[in-house]
């Protein structure tokens, strides 16, 4: 019996030497996997760990980086969870699982963890970008621009992704299994990536694979087309790190991205250049050539950058020689990764970015640039270019309109989906509120915009020294603006959206203001006093008359006034004309001796107390004010432009 025992014990230690060998091997080969970048192939591996609980905790630590790493967020999280309140885990997990969270919509949490990752990294940028104020920022973008996008046809059950159109067809790359044959990928399982075509606009046309010496057995993808200095066409591509039938290893026996030129000879794209600006130690890809053939964008993680992927640009020989490597700088670039850039006929830049706020994973931005072209701020593409998942390989065509773009969001076909979208851009109003008369750019006019449906205020501005003025207006909306300054009667002005063409983005509303016939409010003027029993004009009447000789020598060269003279109803009428007609006489003739034409004034005449503008007849039944109302100076216009007639 004893013995008996001795061998059961002996057996089940054996047993148990034979289960931890295995999952020693399990976690050797899982680990081989996972630096050879073979996340599908780790992942089991890992898992198998989990479940025998041997070095779980260690098992899902790598679980939750395969699964941030092929870009499936919702299955990293629970291998987060089970790791991240570890006291040894390192800071940059709780980033990592924040931005998890974020993409899975569990905001709240995610700004948990951000909260508490910046406590450890205050300096990263990507903390100041995505806590705002202490709270997690939102996305903004501009509402008014309008995308919609709808899957191409053309889209495999594998990964499809990068389009881009020259003479016709569509360039993208793909794994598709019923096309490339050979190993898969252990990335994620899938076949190596292969540059295809396919025509346009011809849904019946099948994906052909490039002819010539392109695809090789490692991927190739994100092609742009440019031309040489002999006005030949160039395709630029991204591959791993093989030419002339040969790969190049990094440090770490990687093979890094690098990006090539080829030519089409003969039916044919021919290899014919690996561009000097690669290497063997970093990757370089995702091409995109400027329409002036002086510039080419491109992405790598090249030493010396912001993050892990950052965009850079280089100038173009004339001959073709790539310059050095410019970083885009630290307003495009972050901690995360940035990449995909494409530059459109307009020079702005396009970019996919994890390290932007956005709604979760890469998201598509594109770059603000002041009047001098510098970059000052970026922008999200907003939804539905954008989704929870990740939207990257914006390509735009030359009309400004449509374009693709590629995601591996949910409702795909495949792991990346190629989607094509038609862009609505934001309409605006602008236009310049102009005197009627003499033609001039009026400023401080208050505008409104109303919406004529609602029957609401949407806007409000004032008129700048030009007299300009803009707004943001829906599309199919009928509109009203008042335009309104205290010289000129408020104006009304119609106009609707409805058939603006998709293209447009500005529309143009002028508007014309006739000035009030009132040179007091025309000038401005406050009140002209002159001393107790006299006409003498002293210096504030001079100063209010000049304004009087503004009006009509700069702004209304052609106005002809009358001038009239009114006291208060103290005193007889015999000394009250005389006083008024003194003061209308020594105001015309101020007037004329600083420079108003003789002829423009018709009459000056002074009329007493005979035209009250109120009930006053006496001190005793008026206020001080109410006879100070009746002292006033006017000038009734008679002419305010050649031919029109303002009063008689």
């Amino acid at each position: 019996m004893k013995n008996y025992k001795n061998l059961v014990l002996l057996t089940l230690l054996f047993l148990v030497g034979q289960f931890t060998i295995a999952q020693i091997a399990s976690q050797k080969k899982a680990d081989y996997y996972f630096s050879k970048f073979s996340y599908s192939l780790a992942i089991p591996e890992y898992e198998r760990m989990v479940e025998t609980d041997f070095n779980a905790e260690y098992a899902h630590q790598q679980l939750a980086e395969c699964y941030l790493l092929i870009r499936d967020y919702k299955k990293s999280i629970p291998h987060f969870k089970a790791v991240i309140n570890n006291a040894t885990l390192p800071t940059d997990y709780y980033f990592k699982y924040a931005m998890a969270l974020y993409a899975n919509g569990d905001l709240d949490e995610s700004e948990t963890w951000l909260k508490k990752y910046k406590k450890y990294n205050k300096n990263d940028s990507r903390v100041k970008r995505f806590l705002k104020d202490g709270n997690l920022a939102s996305v903004v973008f501009n509402s008014r621009q309008r995308y919609e996008v709808e899957p191409v046809s053309f889209n495999s059950t594998d990964s499809d992704f990068g389009a881009f159109r020259f003479l016709g067809n569509i360039y993208f790359a793909s794994s598709r299994r019923d096309v490339v044959t050979g190993e898969t990928y252990g990335w994620n399982d899938e076949p190596w990536l292969d540059l295809f075509a396919v025509q346009e606009d011809n849904p019946m046309s099948e994906p052909i694979r490039l002819k010539g010496d392109i695809n090789t057995k490692f991927h190739e993808s994100s092609v742009a087309f440019s031309t040489d200095y002999k006005n030949d066409t160039i395709m630029y591509f991204t591959r791993n790190n093989f030419y002339d039938k040969k790969a190049g290893y990094g440090v770490s026996n990687e093979i890094n991205l690098k990006i090539y030129s080829a030519k089409f000879v003969d039916g044919k794209w021919v290899e014919n250049s690996n561009l000097r600006m690669n290497s063997d130690y970093y990757s370089t890809g995702h091409p995109s050539v400027n329409q002036s053939r002086t510039r080419i964008y491109f992405a790598s993680d090249r030493p010396g950058g912001y993050g892990g992927t950052d965009i850079y640009y280089a100038e173009i020989h004339e001959r073709g020689g790539i310059q050095t490597p410019i970083n885009a700088g630290p307003i495009v670039n972050t901690e995360g990764n940035e990449m995909f850039p494409f530059i459109n006929e307009e020079g702005k830049l396009f970019f996919s970015s994890d390290g932007h706020v956005g709604f979760g994973q890469l998201d598509v931005f594109s770059t603000i640039s002041n009047e001098d072209g510098e970059v000052i701020d970026i922008i999200n593409l907003g939804t539905p270019i954008n989704s929870s998942s990740d939207d990257f390989a914006y390509y735009g065509l030359p009309n400004g309109l449509d374009g693709y773009v590629s995601s591996n969001r949910e409702g795909g076909v495949g792991s990346d989906d190629i989607y094509k979208f038609k862009f609505t851009p934001a309409l605006n109003v602008e236009g310049y509120v102009v005197d009627g008369v003499n033609n001039q750019m009026l400023d401080s006019v208050t505008v409104k915009l109303f919406d004529q449906i609602t029957n609401t205020l949407v806007a409000q501005t004032t008129t700048d020294e030009n007299g300009y003025y803009r707004f943001p207006v829906n599309r199919k909306t009928t509109y009203m603006i008042e335009a309104v300054r205290k010289t000129h009667p408020h104006k009304n002005v119609f106009f609707n959206t409805s058939s603006t063409p998709k293209a447009q983005k500005l529309m143009r509303q002028d508007i014309v203001l006739e000035p009030v016939l009132d040179l007091k409010v025309l000038a401005g003027l406050n009140k002209i006093y002159f001393d107790f029993n006299k006409s003498d004009i002293r210096p504030d009447a001079a100063a209010e008359l000049n304004k009087v000789i503004k009006v009509m020598n700069i702004t209304y060269p052609d106005m002809i006034i009358k001038l009239e003279a009114h006291t208060d109803p103290v005193g007889s009428h015999a000394y009250n004309d005389d006083l008024s007609e003194r003061r209308a006489k020594s105001t015309y003739e101020y007037l004329i001796e600083n420079g108003v034409s003789k002829d423009r004034i018709v009459s000056y005449k002074g009329f007493g107390k005979r035209v009250p503008i109120n009930h006053c007849t006496s001190k005793q039944d008026c206020s001080a004010e109410e006879l100070e109302l009746n002292r006033r100076t006017e000038f009734p216009i008679l002419q305010i432009k050649k031919g029109i007639v303002a009063s008689k």
